[in-house]
């Protein structure tokens, strides 16, 4: 096990590693830590003295007949302020094409033989793709400078509810428990082999380290804690269960095995997500009510700014997991309600389970009721499998022990789709007792067309969900879609 008490006495001993006065900060990566050299990087400002970023390798999920396949792919990082220049060199594979993702950034990348260069004009969390390779890419964390980084780094570490993490390999050979009250700051050019569980109020985790347990297993996971901050953290997972007010900002995610969930909330409110982003072996967004322990229903929660990829099944999952299956069938409903999606991109999503194929899946399960849930200003590119909407209430025997109670109030505002691999979009009630009612889409554009009503080039005959190849089945009520300008 890490010993924490000699990290913050060498802290005590160190001066502050990076001034966030400086414009451009890139951290030398432990020789531990797995590395890739797929890829060489570099940055600069002002046509300025480039300097080098080191590439990790990270593994990810490449599912081939429903069976997962760990591969690995490569992750760069650095903070900088104001606008930066990126130079990339591919070094397996001669570049005949490259796409910076998401699309909706407008990167264009110039190509010179086998060097990409472009600009980053703000903070971004981009995939470099060369040859169209999804896997053999280049995922870039272009953070903003650390203001988390203490000011004055001995007297910081003095103090006992201080927890300093320096710059270099840290092996935790057990769970690092952070109680009430507590400050862990994970430095840049930190690898932590391990795991962190914050159980306690008022704990702030921050920094730009990198926590990837070697084996599988979230790196961060709020349990039963209230006013929690994570910030700028790099890890597998990052769930929250049993807690209130806790902010998430800056924290990226990835994750190869089987069930690696990105960003889960388990019975819990007032959770909000910043400046996110997601590659994923399983959903990358989650809230279910009653779930491994934690108890109850979800209120308010948000995310905003966000990149999604789900290498296996969701970017967005709402509503299955309640407590019936834990409590039993006669336990009191759990209430999901109150969640708000905004601004965000998905790259990717490839599931061939037809139950768990929705880049937007609703499922109430476990009599949990679902209402007031808010998707807008989301942009969804090609995806490799799946279908772009699944409302439904089914009775997923699998998972659940009874069907959802209802499905009330889904608004889906400035929603885009441009691709060619959506299957058949899905909304189902259960039987008269247990509706989907209220499922109102503004604005949703595929391939560069609106749908709604009157549309031009609708047949008269024709409903407006033929459209956009959606299936409205039984026990469903006031589905609608408009336009506003």
């Amino acid at each position: 096990m890490v010993n924490i008490s000699s990290i913050l006495l060498s802290a005590a001993m160190m001066t502050m590693a990076v001034s966030v006065s400086a414009k451009v900060v890139a951290y030398p990566a432990p020789s531990e830590a797995p590395r890739n050299d797929a890829f060489s990087v570099e940055v600069r400002q002002d046509a300025g003295k480039w300097q080098p970023v080191d590439v990790y390798a990270i593994k990810v999920d490449k599912t081939e007949g429903g069976k997962h396949n760990v591969v690995l792919t490569s992750v760069a990082t650095f903070d900088f302020d104001g606008t930066a220049e990126v130079r990339v060199v591919s070094n397996r594979q001669e570049v005949k094409s490259c796409d910076v993702r998401p699309q909706s950034y407008a990167i264009a990348p110039a190509v010179s033989g086998d060097t990409i260069t472009f600009t980053l004009d703000r903070p971004r969390q981009v995939s470099v793709e060369v040859n169209g390779d999804r896997f053999n890419n280049l995922q870039l964390f272009a953070n903003p400078l650390d203001t988390n980084a203490p000011a004055n780094l001995k007297k910081w570490a003095r103090k006992k509810e201080n927890i300093y993490i320096g710059p270099g390999y840290h092996k935790l050979d057990t769970i690092m428990v952070v109680g009430s009250g507590k400050t862990v700051y994970i430095a840049g050019g930190a690898y932590v082999d391990g795991y962190i569980h914050v159980k306690g109020d008022g704990v702030k985790v921050c920094g730009r380290g990198i926590i990837m347990p070697e084996k599988r297993g979230e790196g961060i996971y709020v349990m039963r804690s209230n006013d929690v901050e994570i910030e700028g953290i790099f890890t597998t997972q990052c769930p929250i269960g049993g807690s209130n007010r806790v902010k998430v900002d800056n924290v990226k995610v990835m994750s190869s095995y089987g069930w690696g969930d990105g960003f889960n909330v388990f019975a819990s409110n007032d959770v909000s997500y910043s400046n996110i982003f997601a590659r994923t072996s399983d959903d990358c967004t989650t809230v279910y009510a009653t779930r491994k322990g934690f108890n109850g229903g979800c209120r308010n929660i948000q995310t905003e700014n966000a990149v999604l990829w789900a290498d296996v099944a969701h970017p967005f999952m709402i509503g299955l997991h309640g407590s019936a299956a834990e409590l039993g069938v006669e336990a009191p409903a759990d209430t999901i309600q109150n969640v708000v999606y905004r601004n965000i991109d998905v790259l990717d999503m490839k599931e061939l389970q037809i139950d768990y194929q929705g880049v937007f899946a609703i499922l109430a399960g476990d009599n949990n009721i679902v209402r007031d849930i808010r998707f807008e200003d989301i942009r969804v590119e090609n995806f490799r499998q799946g279908k772009l909407f699944d409302i439904r209430i089914p009775f997923n025997k699998k998972y659940c022990a009874a069907p959802g109670a209802c499905i009330e109030n889904i608004e889906f505002k400035d929603i885009t789709y441009n691709g060619d691999r959506s299957e058949l979009s899905l909304v189902v009630g259960y039987d008269e007792d247990h509706k989907v009612k209220g499922v109102h889409f503004t604005n949703l554009k595929i391939n560069g067309e609106l749908i709604y009503d009157t549309m031009p080039g609708k047949p008269g005959w024709y409903k407006t969900s033929d459209m956009c190849r959606m299936y409205i089945g039984e026990h469903v009520e006031d589905v609608t879609f408009d336009v506003s300008h």
